[in-house]
């Protein structure tokens, strides 16, 4: 029986990628590591919890395991008891600002948890031989910094200018370091803006997309601000391609939709769903580092990775999702009959 194990499983992005394992027969079995946080305060209005909506259909071949990464004694109990082997690492914190975002919190995902996991590995090959096919790590396009370049490719230089970036940046360094010293094939992928169905951590998509529901005013940060929005199942799909095609180990990649585009052309594709939905433009975010295109030539040519979804067509995917399970729709259309 093959088995994958995934750390922040029952998150955004995880989740996505235990379906696609499962359902295209990559793997028998999905064990998700996960502590069941919320990075929002479920007092906010708009919040909705959609983890039970993103194991369905597929939650009897799906082992979830409560704990944190950050404890080498949960790490340790888990894989010596289930073996797995691929694993992917995405235990960390989800995005890069969050309320109250601090040094240590970001270290013990990107930074503690990922050394412990080749830690734990090295000790059971010590004593069992038992070692994994492959190990992947979750980085981000925010390692990247500012853009010198556009497209960027994966030898850009790495100068984050924040927690968030910077400590996935370590957790890169320590993942291949280790990955050399233990002999485990790592690959590493940087992903970037990932929106779509069942993301409840208000990224900026999220946001857009619920405030265009609500019928208020958008308000975008930057005129000509740029973002490589990439749709969650092609994202995930390039976690399942470097953590399962020969090709990847050893391997970094970008895995996004390869094509920058503006916030506002988020929002004008929003608008197509919402005739009614206005926005204006304030000043840029100084916090966020100025990004582009993310080249994916790389993941194309060694891994045949293709996105298939357009900016339009994610979008189109994510209102439908959102009319059928996005309780403020309802609110609304009640709001309306009175």
């Amino acid at each position: 029986m093959k088995t994958a194990m995934i750390t922040g499983g029952m998150g955004f992005i995880g989740s996505y990628i235990a379906r696609e394992l499962i359902q295209d027969g990559h793997v028998d079995r999905v064990v998700i590591l996960d502590h069941f946080g919320r990075y929002v305060s479920p007092y906010r209005p708009e919040f909705t919890d959609y983890r039970k909506l993103r194991l369905e259909g597929i939650a009897d071949r799906v082992v979830i395991e409560r704990g944190e990464a950050k404890h080498v004694g949960v790490l340790f109990q888990l894989l010596d008891r289930h073996r797995p082997d691929l694993i992917f690492h995405l235990a960390a914190l989800p995005l890069a600002k969050l309320s109250n975002l601090n040094v240590e919190e970001a270290r013990e995902g990107s930074i503690d948890s990922t050394a412990f996991i080749f830690e734990v590995i090295g000790t059971l090959t010590q004593r069992d031989g038992w070692l994994p096919e492959r190990v992947v790590y979750a980085s981000s396009s925010m390692v990247y910094g500012d853009f010198v370049t556009d497209p960027a490719t994966e030898e850009h230089p790495t100068k984050p200018k924040e927690i968030y970036g910077t400590m996935k940046l370590a957790g890169e360094r320590i993942a291949d370091g280790l990955g050399r010293f233990y002999n485990v094939p790592v690959a590493i992928v940087r992903p970037s803006a990932v929106y779509g169905p069942t993301d409840m951590n208000r990224r900026v998509s999220q946001i857009f997309l619920e405030k265009a529901i609500a019928g208020e005013m958008i308000e975008v940060a930057g005129e000509d601000e740029t973002l490589d929005f990439t749709y969650v199942k092609d994202v995930a799909h390039g976690f399942v391609l470097a953590g399962t095609h020969p090709a990847a180990a050893a391997e970094t990649f970008n895995i996004t939709f390869g094509q920058a585009q503006r916030l506002v052309d988020y929002v004008e594709a929003l608008k197509t769903h919402f005739p009614g939905l206005r926005y204006t433009i304030k000043e840029r975010d100084a916090f966020r580092p100025r990004r582009g295109t993310l080249s994916i030539e790389k993941a194309q040519r060694l891994l045949g990775f293709e996105p298939v979804y357009s900016l339009q067509r994610g979008v189109d995917e994510y209102v439908d999702f959102a009319r059928r399970h996005n309780p403020l729709f309802a609110r609304v259309a009640e709001t309306s009959k009175t």
